[in-house]
């Protein structure tokens, strides 16, 4: 497993519970007292040190490699999973997947930002950042939903849209501002679901929904602690301070308003285990699905429209 600079400690601790083990296996050892007490410390400065982490902290969480990505939480939720593929204007963007599939026997839509997991995969999926056949792909599926009355489930984990010259000549700012207004459009339930990093207008793309949800130890922000840190003090060894100052946690975003709610996490974070986290998650969606199907199509839409209105309106009072 890979650990974070502030989990050194409870490395240690691990480290130790291996050695002992595996001490154990070779001379035969009964060490089951003191690696069950060992095993309790752990557990319990894991919990110690993520109910006290910085912002900063959360944000190095939140890019942890091993936490879940959109892949995992599409191929743990959604059965008979049908991909779809392509703008139908320029190609394909792989930084985008999508389609359609069933969550606990409804139809529902199923579009998320997909970072990759090893050197390939990133490189296919562009690290998540996608370009814009990518948010036009993403509003060709809302559009599709919208048509055949399915709900939409987007999952949220990326940097930012992708800043190369290209994605600019395609016209990279009006395809995000298109896919907002795509989800302000459509008359279906619009669950976001952020698993990871919800970086800047990349993000919003596919997060102005009925209902947004976050990780526990997930972030949620307009710039990085980086690009924010380089902006205004020219350091990015301010990006701690910019983590403060940019109140990107699950935490200060629902104490503002601008989520709707917290999924909790495993102890330890969702990298620690995958499997509660889609638990989690599948739990959290089926919940809010169960309710916002009850609605009326147009009350979905004009609540959603207000809700984001209503988020302008507050912060000019």
């Amino acid at each position: 497993m890979h650990f974070l600079d502030f989990e050194k400690p409870i490395a240690e601790l691990e480290g130790k519970i291996a050695e002992l083990r595996h001490l154990s296996d070779s001379d035969g050892m009964n060490i089951a007292e003191e690696v069950s007490r060992l095993q309790a410390k752990v557990e319990r400065d894991l919990s110690s040190t993520y109910s006290k982490l910085t912002p900063w902290q959360k944000t190095l969480v939140a890019r942890h490699p091993d936490r879940p990505h959109a892949v995992d939480y599409i191929k743990a939720l959604v059965e008979d999973f049908a991909p779809l593929a392509g703008d139908r204007l320029y190609g394909e963007d792989a930084a985008v997947v999508g389609g359609l599939g069933r969550i606990k026997g409804r139809s529902v839509m199923v579009i998320g930002l997909e970072k990759g997991r090893d050197t390939e995969t990133r490189i296919k999926h562009n690290f998540g950042m996608a370009r814009p056949e990518g948010y036009r792909k993403a509003r060709r599926l809302m559009n599709l939903a919208d048509k055949f009355g399915i709900p939409i489930i987007t999952f949220v984990d990326t940097a930012g849209a992708y800043p190369g010259v290209g994605a600019e000549e395609r016209g990279q700012a009006e395809a995000i501002a298109r896919c907002i207004q795509t989800c302000l459009d459509v008359r279906v339930p619009l669950i976001c679901v952020i698993i990871g990093e919800g970086g800047s207008g990349g993000a919003i793309a596919l997060a102005t929904g009925n209902v947004v949800l976050m990780l526990e130890h997930s972030i949620y922000s307009v710039i990085s602690p980086e690009g924010c840190a380089s902006i205004l003090w020219r350091d990015g060894e301010q990006s701690k301070t910019a983590a403060e100052a940019l109140k990107l946690t699950a935490q200060d975003l629902e104490r503002l308003g601008v989520i709707d709610g917290i999924i909790h996490e495993p102890t330890g974070g969702a990298h620690r285990s995958p499997e509660a986290a889609v638990s989690a998650v599948r739990d959290a969606i089926e919940t809010q699905l169960s309710q916002l199907v009850k609605i009326d199509a147009g009350q979905l839409r004009a609540r959603r429209r207000d809700k984001f209105a209503n988020m302008g309106r507050n912060a000019l009072v």
